[in-house]
Parts: structure tokens; sequence; C-alpha cells
């Protein structure tokens, strides 16, 4: 991965990281929503639904635009999409690093004389 890849993956996981926000991206992949409509949702205040859509957007995972005097958000299907390829890649990365450990036990178990 290259640094702005890496700046990427961590504002992707930081966006992910807290549940209001992935509430707030299931909601907006499934149809736009108003800011507005999103934070009645929610038992917290107008801002603090604001702020989360904020970092979303930021992550790029959610687009906003204006409709009059309202803020419409949704979903991002291709950055969504980024973020399943790096889950991806990471799991492959692992698939290969437990496949390592594996063959170093099974090679281990075969050199084993003691029994």
């Amino acid at each position: 991965m290259t640094p702005s890849d890496e700046d990427r993956a961590d504002a992707f996981f930081h966006a992910l990281a807290d549940s209001t926000r992935r509430d707030i991206l299931r909601r907006v992949m499934a149809g736009e929503h108003s800011v507005s409509a999103l934070a009645a949702q929610y038992p917290m205040s107008f801002a603090a639904v604001q702020k989360h859509v904020a970092v979303l957007e930021r992550a790029g995972l959610i687009t906003k635009r204006r409709s009059g005097r309202e803020s419409l958000a949704s979903g991002d299907v291709e950055a969504v999409r980024a973020v399943g390829a790096m889950l991806t890649e990471l799991e492959d990365v692992w698939r290969g690093r437990v496949k390592g450990i594996d063959a170093l036990l099974a090679q281990d178990t075969s050199t084993d004389t003691t029994t």
C-alpha cells in the first residue's frame, strides 16, 4: 500500500469504528437521507449527528448535496467496495501467515522423535 492508500485506510477504519457511523452508512447506502431525518433516528443532538456524517464524508464513504435548505447524504458504493477490497487484502495476508505457521507446525511434528 502506498502512503496515500494508508491514509485512506486510516480514514475508512476511523469512520467505521463507531456504531452510530456504521448505522448511518447502512441507512444512506439504502437510499438518500436528509441529515435532519438521520438525526431524528438517534438519541443525540443534531450537531452530533452532523459530526458523524462529516467523518463519513471525509473518509469518502458518503457524499452530501444541498437541496434547498436540506443537506442530503448518500452512500458511495465504490468507496464501500474499496473498503471491502482492503479487508480482503488483509485477510489474504493473514491467511498466508496462518498457512506458514501450519507448515512450520507440521514440519516440527514430523521431525519430532520424542514420541
